[in-house]
């Protein structure tokens, strides 16, 4: 029992200068490290918040048009991502167009030929 009282008056008695110095140290290098994580947590909310929340002036916020030769005539139109694509017809001719979707720009336009086909006789393509 007397050593269970001298324990608790161990515990009581203040500490000595250098410790106390080191104790303060110690608990300002925790309060500022709690700090920076704080800062740290709130910046990648932060970033996740503004990822996730839609902006607004998507692609209906104007109106763009583009131009095509009056004979040409709309077969299939692709999307990918602030792009178009657009094929036409005109006169038995192809063309695809990449357009803008932002501003409407034709940013390529390619023109499809076809060329004539070659066969391979089945004998020939048999042989070794």
């Amino acid at each position: 029992m007397g050593q269970i009282s001298h324990e608790a008056a161990d515990e009581d008695k203040p500490l000595d200068p250098a410790a106390e110095r080191l104790r303060r140290k110690m608990v300002r290098l925790l309060a500022v490290s709690i700090g920076i994580m704080l800062v740290g947590v709130m910046a990648v909310l932060g970033v996740v918040v503004y990822k996730a929340v839609p902006k607004s002036g998507g692609l209906g916020a104007t109106a763009s048009s583009i131009e095509l030769p009056a004979d040409e005539e709309i077969v299939e139109t692709a999307l990918d991502g602030d792009r178009a694509m657009i094929r036409t017809r005109a006169g038995g001719i192809d063309r695809l167009y990449v357009v803008s979707l932002s501003d409407g720009r034709i940013l390529k336009r390619l023109d499809v030929t076809r060329g004539e086909a070659t066969r391979v006789g089945l004998r020939k393509a048999a042989l070794p």
